[in-house]
């Protein structure tokens, strides 16, 4: 019996959109994270981009579940001497670019490094309803009805 191996040429990406409106953020952004490194394919190789893109819309409606909305903060340093800045999820989601937290929820779930990083350009968020990848004609990917817990009311 031999491991299988799959070869880049033999790889199948499919093109999948989810309205991410209503759906819990770590629920989602993990089954969007096996999507991207293609571990649901019977083929998977862990060294090989074997995943699917993945289209999201509805990016600003995502729900958060208990107190994450003002109690999860995203930091970051300007490189100044005292120049550590704060911003809740809550804030982020209210602001300019509210698709940035599901953003940074799966690539925080995707494998660090070059591949991780390949897989992630597979993964386009949108914040409204609109998307640009009409010409692909992708699969909706319903995960608010995979499970009951995956969309609260």
């Amino acid at each position: 019996m031999k491991t299988y191996s799959a070869k880049p040429s033999e790889v199948e990406k499919k093109w999948f959109v989810v309205d991410a409106e209503g759906v819990i953020l770590g629920r989602l952004a993990s089954q969007i994270a096996m999507r991207l490194r293609g571990k649901h394919k019977p083929t998977f190789t862990p060294h090989i981009d074997c995943g699917d893109n993945i289209v999201v819309i509805n990016a600003d409606k995502v729900r958060l579940t208990g107190n994450k909305r003002t109690d999860s903060i995203h930091y970051w340093h300007t490189g100044h001497p005292g120049g550590i800045k704060q911003r809740s999820k809550g804030q982020i989601l209210d602001g300019k670019h509210p698709e940035r937290v599901l953003e940074k929820a799966v690539e925080r779930m995707l494998p660090k490094g070059p591949m991780g990083r390949q897989q992630l350009k597979n993964l386009r968020v949108y914040a409204g309803a609109e998307h640009e990848q009409a010409a692909q004609q992708p699969e909706v990917w319903d995960v608010a009805g995979m499970n009951p817990k995956n969309k609260r009311a």
